[in-house]
């Protein structure tokens, strides 16, 4: 357990960030004032006592419309991140443990991977697959997991050669065992550093992604989607666009924030049980 009160004020700031933007992703239908693709007012109408944030370039609700998106682009970052995570790190976690041509293999695979940009892969696969979230999901994970492997490989090569996994292995248990009981518990505090810095990543490439027209289709709403849809009002002082980019941002430094105080509390644990 945790007291508030005694969390960094950077930390407490970042927290109550990523809540909000939760609790509006989780009850998006129950507390948006008009529906996703209602049309209920003049195209980029300024905001009033009817329309908060005011209308986009429909006339629809720029609010409801921040509502809905913030449940299709956190939905979507955070199954992506999860697929990266537990797809990477078990293979890294793998490959450092039986090491041999399997290691070699994987390795060498995701070098060449990485070594093409990943936005440009990504244009390239959505161009001919289906554009629907579970396309997105996938594509964005597989593409993420590669960084995770890495680090979970590298972490795992030090971890692997320490004495209690060589106990482990004169007693004979298993790779899973190994994998579960022995190294991911000691490579967690790298593991959830990087766990906010890949959910942040996912939410820039899909925002990068539908802003290009290959992410969230419409009439859903993703924030990257609606600065595209409301690029144009900035040249007449319109901030329709400005709005969901600002809510980008705000996500990624809340979640940094928040990552950044999980991370400096883990370790300060491990350092009072040494």
């Amino acid at each position: 357990m945790f007291d508030i009160r005694k969390m960094p004020i950077g930390a407490t700031i970042g927290l109550i960030l990523t809540a909000m933007f939760l609790f509006a992703a989780i009850f998006a239908p129950w507390i948006a004032p008009y529906g996703l693709g209602e049309i209920v007012g003049q195209v980029w109408e300024p905001s009033s006592s009817n329309f908060l944030l005011g209308t986009d370039n429909l006339g629809r609700d720029l609010l409801s419309r921040m509502i809905y998106g913030a449940r299709t682009t956190i939905f979507i970052a955070v199954v992506a991140t999860a697929l990266s995570f537990i797809l990477g790190s078990v293979l890294g976690f793998a490959a450092a443990v039986v090491g041999g041509w399997f290691d070699t293999l994987m390795s060498r695979f995701v070098d060449l991977m990485m070594a093409i940009p990943t936005l440009i892969f990504a244009l390239v696969v959505l161009s001919v697959l289906p554009s629907n979230i579970l396309t997105l999901i996938l594509v964005m994970g597989l593409l993420d997991a590669t960084r995770v492997y890495r680090l979970s490989r590298a972490v795992a090569v030090d971890i692997n050669v320490m004495d209690f996994v060589e106990a482990a292995k004169l007693r004979g248990e298993g790779m899973f065992w190994i994998i579960f009981r022995e190294i991911l518990p000691n490579a967690l505090s790298p593991l959830v550093s990087e766990l906010g810095l890949r959910f942040i990543y996912a939410v820039l490439f899909l925002s990068a992604l539908s802003f290009l027209g290959l992410g969230v289709q419409p009439p859903e709403a993703d924030w990257g989607g609606m600065v595209k849809e409301n690029k144009d009002g900035i040249v007449f002082g319109i901030p329709a666009a400005l709005i969901p980019a600002a809510a980008i941002a705000a996500l990624a430094i809340s979640v940094n924030l928040v990552a950044d105080w999980v991370l400096n509390r883990t370790s300060s644990l491990k350092g009072g049980r040494g």
